[in-house]
């Protein structure tokens, strides 16, 4: 299942990502990991894999991945 930000996520993403980028987009990628449940299984390795994980998602890390810009 793919997933959909709501109103209420692109909300957070926003305030989260005035104060720092590459956690709001951090955010964004554990969403899109997570099951039905919103439970995100990584392994022992769980940091060296989500350094992968936001490496391979996002060509800049930094950069606002929402459709739309950042008022």
């Amino acid at each position: 299942m793919a997933f959909t930000p709501n109103r209420r996520f692109r909300r957070d993403y926003k305030r989260i990502f005035k104060r720092n980028t590459e956690a709001a987009n951090l955010l964004l990628l554990l969403c899109e990991l997570a099951d039905e449940n919103g439970q995100v299984s990584l392994g022992p390795d769980a940091e060296g894999q989500l350094a992968l994980l936001m490496n391979a998602r996002f060509e800049d890390p930094r950069a606002y991945q929402l459709p739309g810009r950042p008022k």
